[in-house]
C-alpha cells in the first residue's frame, strides 16, 4: 500500500557500509521501520543522511507492505526545517534523550494521531525557545497521557505517590515515593513548556527525572534506561 504521511525520525542504524535502517513514528500508521539503500551515496540525493537525524519531521511517500518487515521510502522531504534543534548543545542533548525515550516507549504499528500532533507541536516549541531546562520532564509526563498510564490526580492532596499503581495515597507503601519526592512530582504535574524554567533546582530536576524513568520502567514492557542519561545530567548540571 502506498501512503503519504508525516513521520518523526526516532532512530537510524547503519547497515553494512552504505545503508540505513530508519525507525519512524508516522502520523498515518504508527511505528514503522524503513530500509534506506545506499544512504551514504551522493547519488541518492533525495535520501540525505541529514534527513534522518533524531526527531526530524519528514513528509514521506512510502510503500507499506504491513508484513512486519522493513518498508521502503519512495520520496522524502523535510516537513519543517529546524533552526536550532540539532545545533544548540542543550537542545541536541534533549533531542538525543527524547529520541531514546520514544524508541523504548512506542511499539505499536497503529496510528496515534493525538500523540503525533503533540510531539510535533512540542518539537516546534523546543526549536523556537531557549529556556528549556524542564522540557524533557514535561514531555515525558505528557506522553503518558497518550500511552495510557498518566497518573490519577483525583486525590493529589495525599502525601505519597505510588509509582506502581499511578495514584496518590495517604500511606507510604512499598511502591511509594517519599513525601519529598512526591512534592517534587506534584510540582511537575501542572507545568507547561512556557512556565518558569527555575521551578526546579538541578538536584531536584535529577530526582524528578529518576522518578519518571522509574515510572516508565514499571508501566512499559521492555523500557530501558536511556544511554544518554549521563550526558543529559552533565549538560544540565
Amino acid at each position: 500500500m502506498q501512503v503519504k504521511t508525516k513521520a518523526i525520525v526516532i532512530s537510524s542504524l547503519k547497515f553494512k557500509e552504505k545503508s540505513l535502517i530508519v525507525k519512524c513514528f508516522t502520523e498515518s500508521s504508527g511505528l514503522k521501520s524503513y530500509f534506506v539503500r545506499d544512504a551514504f551515496s551522493s547519488r541518492k540525493s533525495n535520501q540525505k543522511i541529514a534527513y534522518f537525524q533524531p526527531l526530524t519531521i519528514l513528509e514521506i511517500e512510502a510503500v507499506h507492505k504491513n508484513k512486519g518487515t522493513l518498508e521502503n521510502f519512495k520520496e522524502i522531504k523535510i516537513a519543517m526545517p529546524f533552526q536550532t534543534l540539532h545545533s544548540d548543545i542543550f537542545k541536541s542533548t534533549i533531542v538525543m534523550f527524547i529520541s531514546e525515550i520514544l524508541h523504548h516507549s512506542i511499539h505499536e504499528e497503529e496510528k496515534n494521531e493525538h500523540l503525533f500532533a503533540f510531539l510535533e507541536t512540542a518539537l516546534l516549541w523546543l526549536d523556537n525557545h531557549d529556556q528549556t531546562a524542564n522540557f524533557h520532564l514535561i514531555l515525558m509526563l505528557e506522553i503518558t497521557k497518550y500511552l495510557g498510564f498518566y497518573p490519577d490526580i483525583s486525590e493529589i492532596e495525599f502525601p505519597f505517590f505510588d509509582v506502581n499503581e499511578g495514584v496518590f495515597t495517604p500511606f507510604h507503601g512499598m511502591g511509594s515515593l517519599t513525601e519529598h519526592e512526591t512534592n517534587l512530582f506534584k510540582k511537575l504535574i501542572p507545568l507547561k513548556f512556557d512556565n518558569d524554567q527555575k521551578t526546579f533546582h538541578v538536584i531536584e530536576r535529577q530526582i524528578v527525572l529518576k522518578i519518571l524513568i522509574d515510572y516508565f520502567s514499571f508501566h512499559l514492557d521492555g523500557f530501558r534506561k536511556p544511554k544518554s542519561l549521563e550526558v543529559l545530567a552533565a549538560v544540565f548540571s
